[in-house]
């Protein structure tokens, strides 16, 4: 089933950018996005209140604490604490207009379809640079014991009176193990009475770290040969978990200093937190990365940048969520990089953007060709999801001249502080609140 993501427009702001300014200095890294939202859903499981650490303050956050609240749990937010007390009974719906504005919703479904054996929730938001499906998503409450109708407007799915039950489920897609659907279905199996198993499950650090909240708390969760193994029951603990810091961030902070000739030391990361395919696909173009005496992560950049072929893929593999700035990055490399999409059928919602500034880049399904380096001159430019407005904001910093970039709202879906930070490295950013 493919999901149309509904536009978030209440926050109609632009940013100006001079560009041609190395970037260099230090900054701390934010915990993940991605494993942060898994996160969330995975909490309302719980029996008694769990604390979320190092949360990142995004739209997303929000909105998820939103959702929670929708269905009856007690959620705070402060300084970087998300903090879940779950109720005597919870609501069995997925609040239909904040649903549309998140990714997780179907993840987020089956943590209430666990606890009450019920649901109605809408057809996920999120970004839109393709169609993407949570047939999966369905798969694993169908396996789960639940009768799933499907209308134009959501989803419901019931239960029979002994609630989720444990089941065999399948995860894989054309393109690979499906990250939410592997925690969807973890989701469920937690709550079931017996052992569960999900084949050709995602290994990806959302569905490890999501892994690891839950056998902390009481599931028994272990992977082999056969797939994920999810022994459940009746009680789900509480207690703290700390979020781990942001691969997406990072790799977007040593790309933005890297096309602009600057090195960025970043802190709450380390280089086992960065996938092998980013690493290695960062070290081709020249750039290195390494563990810090004094904590974190060192970028150095060995000039000038050179064209790499590359493509995304499983993790460790290069992550997706990277790709778009990687091509803004490779815009001023040096020779023809080729980018390849595997996670997806395409991704290509930022080449309009980045031709706009000068990029010689190309899409021919799922492959991006650029040819640099290119000349890049300031743009006023839009993006319509996450990672390509980040891309912008890379060619608009690496630039000469003023850069217009709308479209940033996105940005806060994503990057509680990333604006911020780049300004501390040297970069000259202004936002306009209110921009046609």
């Amino acid at each position: 089933m493919t999901t149309t993501p509904a536009a978030d427009t209440t926050d109609t702001a632009l940013v100006q950018v001079t560009g041609g300014r190395p970037l260099s200095g230090r900054i701390p890294v934010q915990g993940s996005k991605n494993i942060a939202l898994h996160l969330y859903a995975a909490a309302l499981l719980a029996d008694v209140p769990v604390v979320l650490t190092g949360t990142p303050d995004i739209t997303d956050t929000g909105v998820c604490a939103q959702i929670l609240r929708h269905a009856g749990a007690q959620v705070a937010t402060r300084d970087g604490c998300f903090t879940v007390s779950p109720p005597s009974a919870l609501r069995p719906v997925v609040h239909p207009g904040l649903g549309r504005r998140v990714r997780t919703t179907a993840v987020l479904a089956a943590a209430v379809l666990a606890r009450t054996g019920q649901v109605s929730f809408p057809y996920p938001g999120g970004d839109a640079f393709c169609p993407r499906l949570i047939d999966r998503h369905l798969a694993a409450m169908r396996a789960a014991g639940a009768d799933v109708i499907a209308t134009d407007t959501g989803i419901r799915a019931r239960c029979g009176a002994r609630g989720v039950k444990a089941f065999t489920v399948d995860v894989n897609t054309p393109y690979g193990p499906s990250l939410g659907a592997t925690v969807t279905a973890m989701l469920l199996a937690a709550r079931a009475h017996g052992t569960s198993l999900i084949t050709h499950p995602s290994t990806e650090p959302e569905v490890t770290e999501t892994a690891r909240f839950l056998a902390a708390r009481g599931a028994l969760v272990h992977f082999d040969q056969e797939g994920l193994h999810v022994c459940g029951g009746d009680w789900i603990a509480g207690g703290t978990f700390a979020v781990a810091g942001d691969r997406i961030e990072a790799a977007t902070m040593v790309m933005a200093a890297a096309a602009t000739g600057g090195s960025v030391h970043l802190d709450n990361i380390t280089t086992s937190d960065i996938p092998d395919g980013l690493t290695h696909t960062l070290a081709a173009a020249g750039i290195t990365l390494a563990d810090d005496a004094s904590g974190g992560v060192q970028m150095r950049l060995h000039e000038p940048l050179r064209a790499v072929e590359a493509a995304t893929g499983p993790h460790p593999g290069l992550p997706t969520d990277t790709a778009p700035q990687l091509a803004a990055m490779l815009t001023l490399a040096d020779g023809t990089s080729v980018i390849g999409e595997r996670i997806y059928p395409r991704r290509d919602t930022h080449v309009q953007g980045l031709r706009a500034f000068g990029a010689h880049i190309t899409a021919t399904g799922p492959n991006l060709h650029v040819r640099g380096p290119a000349r890049l001159r300031g743009a006023t430019v839009e993006a319509a999801d996450i990672r390509a407005v980040t891309a912008l904001l890379i060619a608009a910093l690496a630039a000469h001249g003023t850069s217009t970039i709308r479209g940033m709202f996105h940005l806060r879906r994503g990057y509680a502080r990333l604006l911020p930070h780049l300004a501390t490295l040297g970069a000259e950013i202004t936002t306009i609140p209110g921009g046609p």
